[in-house]
C-alpha cells in the first residue's frame, strides 16, 4: 500500500512535481498562488523569476528546448494566466514539452461568478485553446495522477504543453494523499515489414536526401550514422538546426526557405522525413514534394499532415532510425560528393540572401564554444542571417520560435537555457523592435547573475513589416520607430550596454559580455541605406 500523508494540495503539487525530476520552476507569486512558494525550496525546487509571465513562459519553453525535459511555469489567477498565453501558443505551435500551473476559482464558485478577484468566466477553456490538455483537478487524489499523466503526455509522444488547474480553496485544505511517482508508458514499435520495406527503397535510390525536424532532436546519432551510410544530404528544420552538425560533409542548410532548398527535395528520388510537418512557416511557400516520400514520425496524424507520404512508418525517432540503420547495408557507388554540391550551392544562396548580417554572423561564430546555446528572436537577421549563415552543432542549440511567430521571445527564452545549463554559453540574437516585447526581463537575467550577450540588431522598428508594406504599395505606418538609448536601458536593469561599430568589434564585445556577469546588450546599428530597402 502506497504511503499516504496528510498534506495541502499546494505539497501535493510540489512533492509531485520533485517526484518527477523537477529542478526549476519559473514564475510569479501573487495572491492566490503563494501557498505553492511554501514548498519549493524546502523540496529541492528552484525558483526563478522573470518580469513578466510571458516572460516566464518563454523561459521555461527555452530550458525546455535546451534540456528535453520539460519547462514548468507557474502563473496565479486571471490576468497573470492570460499573460502566459501567447508562450504557452508557441511551445504549442513548436510542439515544446511545458507543464503550466495555476490556481483557480474555488471548488464550488458560482458559474455566473461573484466579482472575486482575477475572476474569469472560464480560465481553464482559454488554457484549452493553447496547451494539448487543460485540466483543473478538485481533489487532492486527482493532482499527484494529474502531474503523473501531464509528465507522460510530454515525454512519451509528441511533446506539447499541458495545463493544471488547481482550486484556490483546495491548495490551503488538507487531505491523506500519496505521491504518484510515475506512470509507466511505452513507445510504438517500429513495424518490421515497413523497416525492411523502406530499407528497401532507400538502398535502391539513386539520389536519396534526408530531412530532419524537431522530433530528431533525440535521435542526433542516429540520424548521423544514417546519413553517413547513405551518404545523402542532409535539411533540417529550423527546429532541428544543429542535430546534424553543420560542419558535418553531409549537412546542407536549415534555411528551408532558400530556393536551393526546394531544388534538392525536387531532385531527390527518396527523401526521408524524420519528426517534421512539413509546415509552410519553414518552406515559406509550401513543402516541394520528391519523386518518393518516406515519414517517420511519433504521431500518427502527423505522418499525413501537409504531404501524403508513400511510405509511413509511425515511431519515435530514434527507435525508428535505429532499426532503418539495423536494416540497411552499405551501398556500393556512393560518396558525399553529392551532398557537399548542394551544401556549397546552398551556402552561396544564404550568404546572399543574408547578405547584409554575414560578416556580423562569422565575428559572433568566431566566439562561440561548439556547444553553445543561440537563441534568436522573429528578426530578420535570425531568418535571413542566423538561420542559413551562423553554424549550429548541437541538438537545441538553436532555439527559434517557428509557426506561432511571437515577438519577444529571444531574451527570457535566453535566461530559460542558461538556467538550464549553467557554464555553458548562451547567446540572444533579438531586433530594436521584438527587444521592446520583453526588455524588462534583462532585470530577471541581472538579479540570476548570469553572463547572457544580448545582441541587438537595430533597424528603426518593425524592419519585415516595413518592407511589406512597401511591397504591397502601402505607404508605412506605425512602423518607423524611435530606438531608445540601449545602452542606458541596459544599465537601469542592472546590466550594461556597448555600441558595436563592426564585425571585430562585435567579437571583441561578444568575449567580455561572457566573462560579465549579467546582461549585455551589444547594439548592432544597420546603415540607414539598408534599413530603408525592401527585402
Amino acid at each position: 500500500m502506497p504511503h499516504q500523508a496528510l498534506m495541502t494540495c499546494a505539497e501535493v503539487l510540489v512533492r509531485s512535481l520533485a517526484a518527477h525530476g523537477v529542478d526549476t520552476v519559473f514564475g510569479i507569486p501573487g495572491t492566490h498562488n503563494i501557498e505553492i512558494y511554501r514548498h519549493l525550496t524546502g523540496h529541492g525546487i528552484r525558483h526563478v523569476t522573470p518580469r513578466h509571465e510571458q516572460g516566464a513562459g518563454y523561459a521555461a519553453d527555452g530550458y525546455a528546448r535546451t534540456t528535453g525535459r520539460p519547462g514548468v511555469a507557474v502563473t496565479t489567477t486571471g490576468p497573470a494566466a492570460m499573460n502566459i498565453l501567447a508562450a504557452v501558443g508557441q511551445a504549442y505551435s513548436d510542439s515544446v514539452p511545458m507543464l503550466v500551473v495555476a490556481p483557480g476559482p474555488p471548488v464550488r464558485h458560482p458559474q455566473r461568478g461573484t466579482g472575486m478577484l482575477h475572476e474569469m468566466r472560464d480560465q481553464r477553456g482559454a488554457m484549452a485553446a493553447v496547451t494539448h490538455t487543460a485540466q483543473r483537478v478538485t481533489t487532492h487524489a486527482e493532482l499527484t495522477e494529474a502531474v503523473a499523466h501531464a509528465f507522460v503526455e510530454m515525454t512519451w509522444g509528441r511533446p506539447r504543453p499541458v495545463y493544471l488547474e488547481i482550486p484556490l480553496d483546495l491548495l490551503v485544505e488538507t487531505a491523506e494523499v500519496s505521491i504518484l511517482a510515475g506512470i509507466p508508458a511505452t513507445i510504438p514499435q517500429p513495424d518490421g515489414e515497413l523497416i525492411d520495406a523502406v530499407a528497401r527503397r532507400l538502398s535502391e535510390a539513386g539520389r536519396p536526401g534526408i530531412l530532419l525536424g524537431g522530433g530528431a532532436k533525440r535521435a542526433a546519432a542516429e540520424a548521423r550514422s544514417l546519413a553517413e551510410l547513405l551518404q545523402a544530404p542532409v535539411l533540417t528544420t529550423t527546429n532541428a538546426k544543429g542535430v546534424l552538425p553543420e560542419d558535418h560533409p553531409c549537412s546542407v542548410t536549415a534555411a528551408l526557405h532558400l530556393p536551393g532548398a526546394t531544388a534538392l527535395v525536387e531532385d531527390c528520388d527518396v527523401l526521408l522525413a524524420v519528426g517534421t510537418e512539413l509546415a509552410p512557416t519553414d518552406w515559406w511557400n509550401g513543402a516541394p514534394r520528391p519523386e518518393f516520400l518516406i515519414r517517420i514520425d511519433i504521431d500518427a496524424a502527423q505522418l499525413v499532415q501537409n504531404a501524403r507520404p508513400d511510405l509511413a512508418i509511425h515511431a519515435d525517432a530514434r527507435q525508428g532510425l535505429t532499426q532503418l540503420r539495423a536494416a540497411l547495408s552499405p551501398v556500393p557507388g556512393r560518396d558525399v560528393g553529392r551532398a557537399q554540391a548542394w551544401r556549397s550551392r546552398l551556402a552561396g544562396e544564404a550568404r546572399a540572401k543574408g547578405a547584409r548580417w554575414v560578416s556580423m554572423m562569422e565575428a559572433i561564430a568566431s566566439v562561440l564554444d561548439r556547444d553553445a546555446v543561440v537563441v534568436a528572436d522573429n528578426a530578420m537577421a535570425c531568418y535571413y542571417g542566423a538561420l542559413g549563415t551562423l553554424p549550429v552543432h548541437v541538438p537545441g542549440g538553436f532555439c527559434f520560435p517557428t509557426g506561432f511567430g511571437t515577438l519577444g521571445y529571444a531574451l527570457p527564452a535566453a535566461l530559460g537555457a542558461a538556467v538550464a545549463s549553467p557554464g555553458r554559453q548562451v547567446i540572444a540574437l533579438v531586433g530594436d523592435g521584438g527587444l521592446m516585447f520583453s526588455v524588462q526581463e534583462l532585470a530577471a537575467v541581472a538579479a540570476e547573475g548570469i553572463p547572457l550577450p544580448v545582441v541587438v540588431f537595430v533597424n528603426g522598428g518593425y524592419g519585415e513589416i516595413r518592407s511589406n508594406m512597401r511591397d504591397a504599395g502601402i505607404a508605412p505606418l506605425a512602423v518607423d520607430l524611435p530606438v531608445p538609448d540601449f545602452v542606458a536601458l541596459a544599465r537601469a536593469l542592472g546590466g550594461d550596454g556597448l555600441a558595436c561599430t563592426g564585425p571585430e568589434s562585435l567579437a571583441d564585445s561578444l568575449r567580455a559580455a561572457f566573462a560579465r556577469p549579467g546582461p549585455t546588450l551589444l547594439i548592432v546599428e544597420e546603415p540607414v541605406d539598408v534599413v530603408t530597402a525592401s527585402i
